[in-house]
């Protein structure tokens, strides 16, 4: 079983490898810091805890389970049991998923679990084995290194998320293709993974912050509270990705109708353009033997050119109607908003020119 034990004694002194009976005797006694990292939970590993750590078989179970579990905090009086999620960097997909991380946050101890690699916690080992410095101001802080350190890293998914969703706006107006419609769909799928697991999330957070539970003491509170306030500017950012990609849906719905429209309408200006010449040349293609025009020498010219005088004329109609744009003045493209910096109350360079005109 993946398992890796910190122990920081009440002199400062950090210490690793724990047996089993040391994590218990150090448990029990109330003393320093205990911090247990389980990955890749076995049946051993539930033993573990509730020969250990006493812990409820209910927790135990969610930590076995490999079903995702919505974030929550139980009270178990002496202990919450926390279920938190990140993005899991682990796997490589094209939907962002995310991974389950459940800590149990003792008044001496701390013991996370999760299933899959997680660089966050990787991360706080590295702090506590070069200085010890998450572990040095108790279990409630090291908790929130945990928690912290996991949303932080939802961040630069969330950042890549908004830079897709701002080209997909650029490719839905240019050239909207088959793929610019997978990619929209596949980012308005992660828009929801993230929603589904930030949304709860930031009611946990909300209530550990506030001082319902009694093992997190005041100076940590609001600390949680910071990762709150973390959650609920992820939760925004998402909440504009997923307005954009509902935006870009629409945009790309009606670009292809759009050209869809404008096919059909040359193939209508086609089609109404050849319509009398079909009629013309339907007429003078019988063969009867008294045709008036069949003795005149000009005859010939005279039908072409009436040809061409039909066509001039739909085409005219169609440019008078604004069917066809061709020699049309182009719209003027917007300016940029950007307002003028010498109207701006409290610009600097305005004073200044001032100034040295008064010098």
């Amino acid at each position: 079983m993946p398992l890796q034990v910190y122990y920081l004694t009440p002199e400062g002194e950090l210490r690793r490898e724990l047996t089993e009976a040391q994590v218990k005797s150090s448990v029990e006694s109330g003393d320093g810091l205990l911090w247990v990292d389980i990955g890749e939970t076995t049946d051993e590993d539930g033993q573990f805890l509730e020969r250990v750590f006493k812990f409820h078989p209910l927790a135990v179970e969610d930590c076995l389970s490999t079903k995702i579990h919505p974030p929550k905090v139980d009270d178990f009086g002496d202990y919450l049991f926390i279920v938190v999620h990140g993005v899991n960097y682990a796997v490589e997909s094209e939907v962002v998923e995310t991974a389950e991380l459940a800590i149990f946050l003792g008044r001496n101890f701390v013991v996370s679990n999760h299933n899959h690699p997680l660089f966050s916690i990787e991360a706080v080992k590295q702090q506590v084995e070069r200085d010890g410095r998450p572990m040095r101001r108790g279990a409630d802080f090291l908790a929130h290194s945990l928690i912290d350190t996991l949303i932080d890293n939802v961040l630069p998914t969330v950042d890549k998320m908004t830079d897709i969703a701002e080209d997909i706006e650029e490719e839905v107006v240019r050239q909207p293709q088959q793929p610019t419609l997978e990619a929209i769909l596949k980012l308005k799928r992660s828009a929801v993974h993230l929603h589904r697991v930030m949304a709860p999330q930031r009611e946990v957070l909300n209530r550990m912050s506030r001082g319902d539970f009694v093992v997190i003491g005041e100076a940590a509170r609001i600390f949680y509270r910071d990762i709150y306030d973390h959650v609920v500017r992820i939760e925004d950012l998402n909440q504009t990705i997923r307005d954009m990609t509902d935006n870009a849906l629409a945009t790309y719905l009606s670009s292809v109708a759009n050209r869809q429209n404008e096919v059909m309408k040359v193939l209508s200006i086609v089609a109404a353009i050849f319509l009398p010449l079909t009629l013309l040349v339907g007429i003078y293609g019988m063969n009867f033997e008294n045709m008036p025009e069949l003795r005149v020498a000009w005859g010939y010219y005279a039908v072409l050119g009436f040809i061409g005088l039909a066509i001039l004329i739909v085409v005219l109609l169609f440019w008078a109607r604004g069917w066809i744009n061709w020699g049309r003045k182009p719209v003027m493209r917007i300016k940029s908003f950007a307002a003028e910096k010498e109207r701006l109350v409290g610009y600097i360079d305005r004073f200044r020119r001032g100034h040295r005109k008064s010098t």
